[in-house]
């Protein structure tokens, strides 16, 4: 045999923390699930204060060791408290993701297959725009800034050096999607360079920052619309060469990869 551990034992990360942004439902929830059902000790976090409650009592109920709190990654000043309250209960933090976003909706194209006037660039709300960039990039930005300070002081409170910090890009960073609003795009295009700027510089600290990008999942991201929405739905299949979008659970085997030392020497 090779040397080095065994291939299951590198995914064990019994007794270890971690903490998710945007955890009451879709991805951000399938990763708590994971983290959880691996032997970690879990923060849900999400804006969303009944849901993200009633979730971390639901996997309380089922035997795992979570803690749920509510913050808003758009603001620095609740999510810097979001991981001190973290730290406060668990004595460190070895796991973080960087999962919360939203989708504003609005692309230039309905799912139907017609313009859509409110989603082109001239008439596109600049609200809009600023409230996506301020959670789906900043918040990134805000998420793994927090991450980082914290786990750099693992090692000198005691505790494993470093950590690993995964963040929720997606198909959008990589891909022009017609009926995808343009904030998320561009929002997400950034989320990647960063993750790729952090990886770069933390990497001397031990502390691991990788990306997912999914492509299509069922979720309530832009409020459920493809739940709601058939035709939604339906292109979105089209548009998969397996011809269906994915469920949830299938990003958990991921997000244990790269979260676990079964991904230490994968980074950026």
């Amino acid at each position: 045999m090779t040397e080095g551990p065994r291939t299951l034992d590198q995914f064990d990360i019994r007794g270890r923390s971690a903490l998710v942004t945007g955890a009451a439902s879709g991805i951000g929830l399938a990763y708590a699930e994971c983290m959880a059902e691996a032997g970690a000790k879990v923060t849900l976090t999400d804006i969303d204060a009944e849901g993200v409650a009633r979730e971390t009592q639901r996997l309380a109920d089922e035997g795992y060791e979570v803690r749920s709190g509510v913050c808003d990654v758009a603001d620095l000043s609740q999510v810097a408290k979001a991981f001190d309250d973290h730290v406060a209960a668990y004595g460190g933090c070895d796991i973080a993701f960087a999962n919360a976003g939203l989708d504003v909706g609005n692309g230039f194209w309905t799912p139907e297959g017609a313009r859509n006037p409110e989603g082109q660039i001239d008439r596109y709300d600049p609200d809009r725009w600023y409230k996506s960039i301020g959670i789906n990039l900043n918040g990134v930005f805000h998420t793994v800034r927090e991450a980082a300070r914290v786990m750099k002081a693992n090692e000198a409170s005691g505790g494993r050096r470093g950590g690993a910090i995964v963040i929720t890009s997606s198909n959008a960073a990589e891909v022009n999607e017609a009926i995808v609003g343009v904030p998320y795009m561009a929002a997400k295009a950034g989320v990647k360079h960063f993750m790729r700027h952090a990886a770069y510089e933390l990497a001397a600290y031990g502390i691991r920052v990788n990306a997912i990008a999914p492509g299509p999942f069922v979720t309530n991201i832009g409020d459920g619309w493809v739940k709601k929405n058939p035709a939604a739905k339906a292109a979105w299949d089209e548009l998969v060469p397996v011809g269906r979008m994915a469920e949830t659970y299938q990003i958990k085997p991921l997000a244990l990869l790269l979260a676990s030392d079964a991904g230490s020497y994968i980074t950026g």
